[in-house]
């Protein structure tokens, strides 16, 4: 996975974001861990559903269009949900409480970084 680091409105938000680049990653997404500490996320690319079956921890889900504005925001989804938009071309995945944290809305557009 590439590591990027998240940008709104033109500011760093102290996010570092995993961005999937092939089907295995895709595919596995957060399965697996425990937990996804406060500064991290996960960028799913050619992604407009995503599922939480298997998963231990709540999250915020981000539905990315191709510019990557957020075209819609579902906040504290827990285990075993199911959720598509199909206007999203990508999903960003944040610990759940972070889009309220950071003040993110539908609209926004976001940035991507390569970390250094």
């Amino acid at each position: 996975m590439k590591l990027t680091r998240l940008y709104v409105s033109g500011r760093d938000i102290g996010v570092n974001v995993s961005v999937t680049e092939t089907t295995r990653e895709r595919m596995r997404g957060l399965l697996g861990r425990d937990h996804l500490p406060l500064d991290e996320a996960l960028l799913i690319k050619r992604c407009w559903s995503v599922h939480t079956f298997g998963m231990g921890f709540a999250i915020d889900v981000l539905f990315l269009d191709r510019h990557q504005r957020v075209v819609a925001i579902h906040r504290d989804v827990p285990k075993r949900r199911m959720l598509f938009n199909l206007r999203a071309t990508q999903t960003l995945e944040l610990p759940a409480g972070s889009a309220g944290r950071h003040q993110l809305s539908v609209g926004a557009s976001l940035v991507l970084k390569a970390s250094t």
